[in-house]
């Protein structure tokens, strides 16, 4: 009896021990998961490699994609608290680059997750998003005759991503001999996005086809576009293929998005920030991939 409870004793000691030095990793992400179909992706890889690496995880996100001050206050709470591992996405890499070099000089690993930083020597893990645009591009350029008005919703572009995106459409669309009509920002948001595509409508009624730099503000371009009945006469694609995307794709309203792979971007960075912790080195650049999503293959995104 008094064997068996040593044993015990001792195996709830060994336990207790490995629950105190687990490492504790922050994935702050730029926007919160709830809402937005793409960040939830995010969060819902990191929290299951997390769990089958046993590792603390702990998901923070500011309001607002613009809210740089929050993110930042975020992170230098859980730098106090002594995490040992970020992955971030950041609000904009210019501001957070003093509190990732804080971070690296007191030791603690940091990985960009889905938008690039500024500092050297930090791995980035996400989409190449200039490749992805180029994508979207071609398949407008596929679909709309030469010479034909278009337009493209940007991003934040401060951000590499929204930065990146822009130039990889522009690129791609004025080399295939479109017209480049506007090119304006809606910020990642979906109200931003339908207000900025009546603005543009206003002045340009003839537009073919817009590219929007998020499905966020495809979707509320499509909005737009529906009240102002010219839905079915322009060709509109996004980027993240989410699921509600997937569905207005089928819906006949969006005719595409580009494809990244959110979860992965969760679970590749906590699995590589374990790495990181225990003395491996990493790449660069590790590339969640794109693909194509038309109405050939949205089921497989709802």
């Amino acid at each position: 009896m008094r064997k068996s409870f040593a044993i015990a004793l001792a195996m709830t000691l060994v336990f207790s021990a490995m629950a105190v030095n687990a490492e504790t990793i922050l994935l702050s992400m730029k926007g919160p998961g709830a809402g937005n179909p793409f960040w939830a992706a995010v969060e819902k890889g990191a929290r299951e490699k997390a769990k089958e690496l046993g590792v603390d995880l702990v998901v923070l996100a500011p309001p607002q994609e613009s809210d740089i001050t929050s993110q930042i206050a975020q992170i230098e709470d859980q730098m106090t608290k002594g995490v040992d591992g970020i992955a971030l996405a950041p609000t904009d890499p210019d501001a957070l680059a003093p509190i990732v070099d804080e971070a690296l000089a007191e030791g603690t690993k940091v990985v960009f997750v889905d938008t690039n930083g500024k500092n050297k020597g930090v791995t980035f893990i996400g989409t190449n998003n200039e490749m992805g645009a180029k994508l979207a591009a071609d398949y407008i350029c596929k679909n709309v005759p030469k010479g034909s008005d278009v337009a493209i919703l940007q991003g934040i572009i401060v951000q590499s991503t929204g930065r990146f995106r822009a130039d990889g459409s522009h690129k791609g669309l004025t080399e295939c001999g479109l017209n480049i009509v506007a090119e304006q920002p809606a910020d990642w948001d979906r109200a931003k996005g339908q207000a900025v595509m009546e603005n543009i409508l206003v002045g340009n009624p003839n537009i073919k086809a817009v590219f929007a730099s998020n499905d966020n503000m495809a979707l509320g371009a499509a909005e737009a576009l529906k009240q102002a009945g010219v839905l079915d006469k322009v060709l509109l694609v996004g980027f993240d293929a989410n699921p509600d995307a997937a569905v207005s794709i089928l819906a006949s309203e969006m005719s595409a998005s580009v494809a990244q792979n959110p979860y992965n971007m969760g679970a590749l960075s906590v699995e590589n920030l374990m790495k990181l912790i225990k003395g491996e080195k990493l790449a660069p650049v590790i590339d969640t991939g794109t693909v194509l999503v038309t109405k050939e293959n949205a089921a497989e995104y709802k």
